[in-house]
């Protein structure tokens, strides 16, 4: 098939150079503020890189982008903390997502993910999430999960993408609403942003041997 053009005005962000295992262990120390078991209290996103095509090859990841709140969640022995990007805590503003993150079949994990509002049509809408919030309806909200960091003493994000994404599926196997786990497709960028973009649906693509995840983000503009 042959690749799909993108719209002018569509810009896609990459994730910059893959960093090696060290360059992570420095990154969980030195930015995270973590334990000395490598568990970290916050971990700072990673900055991307725009091109101007979609992605190709099987080793990129392409999943659906959620129009929400960027949230990191850790979990430590039965309390939850749900961190936005610059590190606040907001974990009691959204008591039901911390009450079903503490069900998890976990001691002390790290994840990654998008808080979500999901309208009728089932798409997710920034408004709603902003109107929850600002009302303490957070029973509305969903929590899309797309990585892991760390599990009971083990530093995931130093792992293939492949491997982070398959121990986080088997984290959230028994897990209900309000917590989702942000699924993907290998490979086949160009038409997965074209069937997206038909949808009016934005998309993210990792590279299979980024540490940690480094998500490109595509508009259909």
């Amino acid at each position: 098939m042959p690749s799909t053009p993108v719209n002018r005005g569509v810009r896609f962000c990459i994730g910059s150079n893959v960093p090696r295992a060290a360059v992570m262990a420095k990154s969980m120390t030195d930015r995270s503020r973590g334990d000395r078991t490598g568990f970290p209290r916050w971990v700072k996103p990673r900055l991307c890189k725009l091109v101007d095509t979609p992605p190709q090859g099987s080793e990129w990841f392409h999943e659906i982008k959620f129009d929400g709140y960027r949230m990191h969640a850790r979990l430590d022995r039965g309390r939850a903390q749900l961190l936005t990007r610059t590190g606040l805590d907001w974990t009691q503003k959204y008591p039901p997502i911390a009450a079903a993150l503490t069900a998890l079949p976990g001691k002390q994990a790290y994840l990654d993910g998008e808080l979500c509002g999901i309208t009728r049509n089932g798409k997710t809408s920034f408004s709603l999430i902003q109107t929850a919030s600002d009302s303490g309806n957070a029973d509305a909200l969903v929590f899309f999960l797309s990585d892991l960091l760390y599990l009971d003493g083990e530093v995931i994000s130093v792992a293939p993408l492949r491997e982070r994404k398959e121990r986080l599926r088997d984290l959230l196997s028994n897990a209900g609403a309000p917590l989702q786990y942000s699924d993907h497709q290998i490979g086949r960028g160009p038409e997965f942003y074209a069937r997206a973009c038909e949808l009016s649906l934005e998309v993210s693509s990792a590279s299979a041997r980024m540490r940690p995840i480094c998500l490109a983000i595509v508009g259909c503009g």
